[in-house]
């Protein structure tokens, strides 16, 4: 069973904000809370790679203006920072200092945030373990590539912090750490001054306390209407028949069916759906674009730092070198039509609705986790959002995802914060239900 710890306490950043509204001071003591909580939380769950100076940080904070006025944020250690070293957690970038912020960093100042620190991440943002805790459990991983920013937020280090995912490495960690995780349509947000991994798949990933709190900053940084309200009347979630990868645990099964009587019992519908051949045909079109592009997008580290890349990332680029064009365009085309397929996975439904990952998060810190349930939808650039509020037997945080189609953001987050709303009713009849 779970290791009760104190660490996990998120912090819903929508509340803050209203209690900082139009008060420097609050900013002020908000701030000071939040280095608190990092001289706290940190030695265990190891979550930050740089933290800035507590009198810088809270000066800012008094001083901001706009949406997100004074908020502590942390950002994943692939994105550039003109104020932080980066190192996109490899020791070859060891003392790297960017001359620039990355444009999501700039977004992020732009609007009123003041950046306390970058968080952990796997190497190059791939799958290799990272030094990082789960706040629920410290015996456990907190899951990957963004192991740090998904423990920063559930530590209640801060209120919202910055990711990334290629395959999984947003929806994962934030089914692991039992917060709101949310990967937004290819494209939406900039990543220009991230780390390149592979071009067509990198996508910024956001983590907060919950459904309502991500949608905001999702919100505020998009420009887009993207904040969640209660006018979601009985959305209809499509339950996959089967499964053309891995197949959940019988826990990770058990979670599902237990969101999806929530769902029900508050007057939303769910009905099943089957995923056609063309699903499987994109799992290893996802691994063969993947594997082309990062053979280029490293091509530097490779050629020059070989000795200093992990043996998983090495061995990685190793068998990637052997992708040939002629493979790399034929599994673009398989991902084109994909997209163009999309439609019928949402014919008279309003959302997918799956695990988020196949099970709770492993124990030991050996392995960040499978992300055999995000890989399909990151190459199909859709929306998808990490439900929190259910646990597994072991005591673990299990989420469920929610998919819809690209562009349709603000429906995701909708129907996400239905099936969120829905958990949290049924737990308070019967709290086994968590």
């Amino acid at each position: 069973m779970m290791t009760a710890h104190s660490f996990y306490r998120p912090l819903s950043g929508v509340d803050l904000l209203e209690r900082t509204a139009n008060d420097p001071r609050e900013r002020g003591l908000v701030m000071l809370e939040a280095f608190a909580r990092i001289e706290k939380a940190e030695p265990a769950v190891r979550a930050m790679t740089a933290v800035g100076r507590r009198e810088h940080a809270v000066a800012a904070a008094v001083a901001a203006k706009g949406p997100l006025a004074g908020m502590p944020v942390a950002v994943k250690d692939i994105f550039d920072t003109a104020d932080f070293v980066t190192r996109y957690g490899s020791p070859i970038y060891e003392g790297h200092q960017p001359k620039s912020d990355a444009a999501l960093v700039t977004l992020l100042r732009r609007n009123g945030a003041v950046i306390v620190g970058k968080t952990v991440t796997s190497e190059f943002a791939y799958m290799a373990p990272t030094v990082t805790r789960n706040p629920c459990d410290l015996e456990r991983t907190a899951g990957g590539s963004s192991s740090g920013s998904a423990a920063a937020v559930a530590a209640g280090i801060v209120p919202f912090a910055i990711g990334s995912q290629t395959g999984g490495s947003t929806i994962r960690p934030a089914s692991f750490c039992g917060i709101a995780g949310f990967k937004p349509t290819f494209g939406m947000l900039p990543t220009v001054g991230m780390k390149c991994f592979s071009w067509s798949f990198d996508t910024v990933g956001l983590f907060a306390a919950g459904v309502r709190d991500v949608a905001y900053l999702a919100q505020v940084l998009s420009g887009r209407p993207l904040a969640v309200d209660d006018s979601s009347a009985g959305p209809v979630f499509g339950v996959p028949l089967s499964y053309p990868w891995t197949e959940p645990s019988a826990n990770a099964g058990a979670v599902l069916d237990t969101a999806v009587r929530a769902i029900e019992a508050a007057g939303g519908r769910v009905r099943q759906v089957r995923f056609g051949a063309w699903m499987s045909e994109l799992i290893a079109a996802h691994d063969t674009i993947q594997r082309y592009e990062a053979w280029q997008a490293l091509g530097f580290e490779y050629d020059y730092h070989r000795a200093d890349l992990s043996p998983m990332l090495a061995g990685f680029l190793d068998r990637a070198a052997a992708v040939d064009v002629a493979s790399y365009a034929e599994a673009c085309v398989l991902m084109e039509q994909g997209k163009a397929r999309l439609a019928e996975l949402f014919d008279g439904v309003t959302a997918l609705l799956t695990p988020s990952a196949p099970d709770e998060a492993l124990d030991g810190l050996g392995s960040t986790g499978d992300p055999a349930f995000n890989r399909n939808w990151t190459l199909l650039g859709c929306p998808c959002v990490n439900v929190p509020g259910l646990r597994g037997e072991r005591g673990g945080p299990i989420g469920v995802q929610v998919i819809c189609r690209p562009w349709d953001d603000r429906a995701c987050l909708q129907a996400a914060a239905f099936v969120e709303h829905a958990i949290a009713a049924t737990a308070a009849i019967d709290p086994a239900a968590r």
